[in-house]
């Protein structure tokens, strides 16, 4: 399964399962098989759950969808979002400021697997999780029709609890990597990691940027060689020719900030802000 390191010991009356072909997990290795056989990148766009409200988030996500997104990256709004830059954070705070409680996420989350019908995969934090109970959250997201989870502040040396809930209810727990991960670190990520590998294409917080480091492209060629699991690029992905760019290496292009800078300065239509950039990117993508 590539979840677990060989020297560690399930706790006592722990059953893992394999998910079968209809787990929500089975859905976003497909799209990744589906992109190789067609050659090219997956585009992955970041939306803030329930962000600018509930009504424009949903349409966003059918918008993405309808304008070529295949796999969505969606967050749940956390306090202390350390890997978020400040428009993301500036969104999850305004989120929570209005009240949104992870129960009203996964309301959200549920219409909008239905509304994108592709795969979503969830971008949260331990603190979310641990508080509402490992098993309970892996149960909630593939109830949700969530296909996988990935958690930033969760290092994969103590991710032993974390993957068995995931593996038991069928979703994918999707991993970071960082361009100054040492090589023993990046073959614990690559064969740990689920659905595909997470690749921080430059150090710090998620942001737009004018430029992409190179180091990204030596990193998805490693991890690569670590465990031959898809890999998607992330952090810094802000513009059609950056998403080219990336795609010419990569299994995936993930566009966060961007996207929600789209939302804000879009105005009264948010939606049509989404529908454009993820157009014009997914054109960049051929």
């Amino acid at each position: 399964m590539g979840m677990f390191k060989r020297d560690e010991r399930l706790p006592e009356h722990t059953v893992v399962t394999t998910a079968g072909d209809g787990s929500p997990r089975r859905t976003l290795s497909a799209a990744f098989e589906a992109g190789k056989r067609e050659g090219r990148a997956l585009l992955m766009p970041f939306l803030v759950c329930g962000y600018p409200d509930a009504d424009s988030f949903l349409g966003c996500v059918t918008a993405a969808g309808t304008a070529g997104a295949d796999v969505l990256e969606i967050g749940i709004p956390f306090s202390d979002p350390i890997m978020d830059g400040p428009l993301i954070a500036a969104a999850s705070t305004a989120m929570l400021a209005r009240g949104q409680s992870v129960d009203d996420a996964f309301a959200l989350l549920a219409r909008a697997s239905i509304a994108f019908g592709r795969p979503i995969v969830v971008m949260t934090y331990y603190n979310l999780i641990f508080h509402r109970g490992l098993k309970r959250f892996a149960h909630d997201c593939a109830a949700a029709g969530v296909a996988g989870v990935i958690v930033p502040d969760l290092a994969v040396e103590e991710s032993l609890q974390w993957g068995v809930a995931c593996e038991q209810a069928g979703i994918a727990a999707i991993f970071m990597a960082s361009v100054t991960s040492s090589p023993e670190r990046l073959r614990q990520i690559a064969h740990t990691s689920e659905g595909f590998v997470y690749a921080a294409s430059t150090l710090g917080v998620t942001g737009v940027r004018d430029e992409l480091s190179d180091r990204a492209r030596t990193l998805v060629g490693a991890l690569r060689d670590a465990g031959g699991k898809p890999v998607a690029v992330g952090i810094g992905v802000s513009t059609p020719e950056h998403a080219r760019e990336v795609a010419s290496y990569a299994d995936g292009v993930i566009v966060g900030s961007a996207i929600v800078r789209a939302i804000d300065e879009g105005g009264a239509d948010p939606v049509k802000a989404v529908s454009n950039l993820v157009t014009a990117l997914r054109g960049a993508l051929g």
